[in-house]
């Protein structure tokens, strides 16, 4: 093609040519003419979109409380999936049977389940209750998300852990005799919720 035919073409349409190209090799999704057309920029929308880009970009990376901000909220969304696939690996032993001292797969005591569970994520739990008593991060029952642990406490020990399903639920292996089920919070002045990690 002669430098004069192409100076002739709109700089948008060699783009686009350029592109179906460089797809063709199979290093460029190609885009429709249609979106090519459209995709391109006029010199003055591009003048004074790259101030303003520039201008907010600016502004996020400035801004440490709004970073620290964002990577909690992310943190968050993480530990919302980590609750229910706890929750999900608890409610799975449904059925079994409380033998003390089992910490499964085929029977399991209080701690034990919660251990269990926990282990589904990779978090490894201290064996009895009243160790993860102590090692989980006191919260309150409204700040209390699915996969959270659930005590029953007297004095200051705890005697009896289970795995919060929400709704003011809880996946637990009750006691000799019996197996695991999903229950009703019961004696709630007895009651301590507690989280491990955020």
């Amino acid at each position: 093609m002669s430098h004069h035919v192409r100076s002739a073409l709109p700089k948008n349409v060699l783009t686009w040519a350029f592109v179906v190209l460089m797809s063709i090799l199979g290093l460029m999704e190609a885009p429709t003419p249609a979106h090519a057309a459209t995709a391109a920029p006029t010199p003055a929308h591009a003048a004074t979109a790259a101030p303003a880009a520039t201008h907010q970009a600016g502004a996020v990376a400035s801004s440490p409380a709004a970073r620290a901000a964002a990577v909690r909220a992310a943190a968050i969304r993480i530990a919302r999936v980590r609750g229910a696939r706890i929750v999900a690996a608890a409610g799975a032993q449904h059925g079994k049977p409380y033998r003390r001292g089992a910490q499964g797969p085929v029977a399991f005591d209080c701690s034990g389940l919660s251990s269990y569970a926990y282990r589904a994520v990779n978090i490894h739990l201290p064996r009895t209750a009243d160790q993860q008593y102590r090692t989980a991060r006191r919260i309150s029952s409204g700040a209390a998300r699915a996969g959270d642990l659930v005590f029953w406490v007297s004095g200051k020990h705890a005697y009896h852990v289970a795995v919060y399903a929400g709704a003011g639920r809880v996946w637990h292996a009750p006691k000799p005799g019996d197996r695991i089920r999903l229950a009703k919070i019961w004696s709630p002045k007895e009651v301590r919720f507690g989280r491990i990690g955020v």
